[in-house]
């Protein structure tokens, strides 16, 4: 299985490439200006986080757009890549209220494909100044924290995830047990 991880300048990039390469995947990674032909082959896509500020329209999102737009295999978003989504499919990303930066309390409400065998309550790692501030249409809340009230989505109908927290660093308890579920979500 092949997935290919769009590096969108995420400190955390190659983590995720090493998680998935730890779950038995062949993954690469690939600048977000690879074009559409590039990534065509791949069974799915993660797009990284990143230091840009989507809630204030960087213009730093690459091909993002394209892909989300073409790609028609599995797509999960982490972070600034979740906030690419939902810009994508039309809700607002906004500057939080309240920047995460460090260790959360991620408090799952819907337990479907990407938080199968994940308590309810868990540690997780985010770090972010912008936030996703309304489901987008089609979009079904997965997780939430005290101070972000979506930390975690998928479209309806399409296999389209994205999280605003960060499974694939050490301190989120649960990581590599969601990128295992999002590879499930490929298998079927």
């Amino acid at each position: 299985m092949k997935i290919i991880v769009i590096d969108n300048g995420s400190q955390w990039t190659h983590r995720i490439y090493r998680t998935l390469r730890d779950l038995d995947c062949d993954s690469i990674i690939m600048p977000n200006t690879s074009g559409l032909n590039e990534v065509r082959d791949a069974d799915a896509l993660v797009l990284s986080g990143g230091s840009m500020r989507v809630g204030k329209d960087s213009l730093e999102g690459g091909n993002n757009d394209l892909f989300l737009k073409e790609f028609t295999g599995p797509i999960l978003g982490v972070c600034a890549g979740m906030q690419l989504i939902g810009k994508h499919y039309g809700s607002k990303v906004k500057p939080s209220i309240k920047p995460e930066f460090g260790k959360i309390d991620l408090l799952v409400d819907n337990f479907d494909d990407l938080f199968q065998g994940v308590p309810e309550k868990s540690i997780a790692w985010a770090s972010h100044n912008d936030e996703v501030s309304e489901l987008p249409k089609d979009f079904i809340l997965l997780a939430h924290s005290k101070d972000v009230k979506i930390h975690a989505f998928k479209h309806s109908k399409k296999p389209v995830y994205g999280t605003l927290f960060h499974p694939e660093v050490q301190h989120t308890e649960f990581g590599e047990k969601i990128y295992a579920n999002f590879i499930q979500t490929i298998k079927r």
